[in-house]
């Protein structure tokens, strides 16, 4: 799935990369082997949205980042895998009868498909996509959408720090490479009082929410969460095998008995090699998961020319 996702993902890989989320930058650095750290960041810092400048305080933002980048004097800037919040994107699935094959007639399409889906500007956006195989013969087509200012913005102060994000992904689509249920499974991650909803099928991305939650409590969770569920058998015509969740913290084991219980389907937390994935670092380690995967260092996926 990340190779998908990459706008450039050089080999050998970059042996850093940073999650970022409104508590704080999770960093993983590769070299010379994995060491994951969390920069807290404090409230106000950063508030995440597709539709408004998210670096609210972007002094103490930069402070932070220099602080796990010290500059080392060498010219060349380092290459690092930059994740961004769930919620500073808009990612959608969309189906085509037929899908070109020339990249420019290609982003051409997504631009037009998405133009009314998101709350901001499409010809302001850098714009991400890849094919899958749909049903009945079309063509799905997963697209990842995000106003350029809110990238650009999210890249300076690390660029001011002698580093270049040359992968730019979201939190759960990184995260998905921690996914290797068979069939259909859900992920449910929460990320502060965000939920993000995401299915697969065989591996596939077919459908994406992410929701602004009051509370983030079990019940306002559950409310969102279930009628996926009804969407999945009512669109893919199979029920979904597995449930896994991220970030529930302390209602974990209540969330998982509560799901099992009332959906009827196996529900787990969601694992890497280096552990149970948190609310903050889930596309983090699932960045990590993929340097595993020789094939994952080629990108493979749609991008505008």
């Amino acid at each position: 799935m990340l190779n998908r996702l990459a706008s450039l993902l050089q080999d050998p890989p970059p042996a850093l990369a940073c999650e970022l989320s409104e508590a704080g930058i999770a960093v993983a650095r590769t070299s010379p082997e994995v060491a994951i750290d969390f920069y807290p960041l404090e409230p106000g810092v950063l508030s995440v949205s597709p539709v408004h400048d998210n670096i609210l305080r972007p002094e103490e933002f930069s402070r932070v980042v220099r602080s796990l980048a010290p500059v080392n004097g060498n010219r060349k800037r380092r290459d690092m895998a930059l994740i961004l919040p769930d919620d500073s994107a808009r990612v959608a699935v969309l189906d085509f009868d037929k899908f070109p094959g020339d990249p420019k007639e290609q982003a051409s399409l997504v631009r037009f498909r998405m133009k009314k889906a998101v709350p901001f500007d499409i010809e302001a956006a850098t714009v991400s996509f890849w094919p899958q195989r749909g049903q009945g013969g079309k063509v799905d087509v997963a697209a990842v959408v995000t106003p350029r200012e809110i990238v650009a913005r999210y890249e300076a102060p690390f660029r001011e720090a002698g580093l270049n994000p040359g992968l730019v992904t979201t939190s759960s689509l990184a995260a998905l490479e921690l996914v290797g249920a068979p069939g259909v499974a859900v992920l449910a991650k929460v990320t502060g009082r965000t939920l993000s909803v995401l299915v697969l099928e065989s591996g596939a991305l077919k459908l994406m929410r992410c929701l602004e939650l009051e509370r983030a409590s079990l019940p306002e969770i559950s409310a969102e969460l279930y009628p996926t569920f009804v969407y999945v058998e009512d669109n893919l015509g199979a029920k979904a095998r597995q449930l896994i969740l991220c970030g529930f913290g302390a209602i974990m084991d209540k969330a998982r008995q509560r799901f099992q219980d009332e959906l009827g389907l196996e529900v787990e937390p969601l694992r890497s090699a280096h552990g149970v994935a948190g609310e903050h670092n889930a596309g983090l380690l699932g960045w990590v998961q993929s340097l595993a995967r020789p094939a994952l260092r080629a990108s493979a996926g749609g991008r505008e020319p």
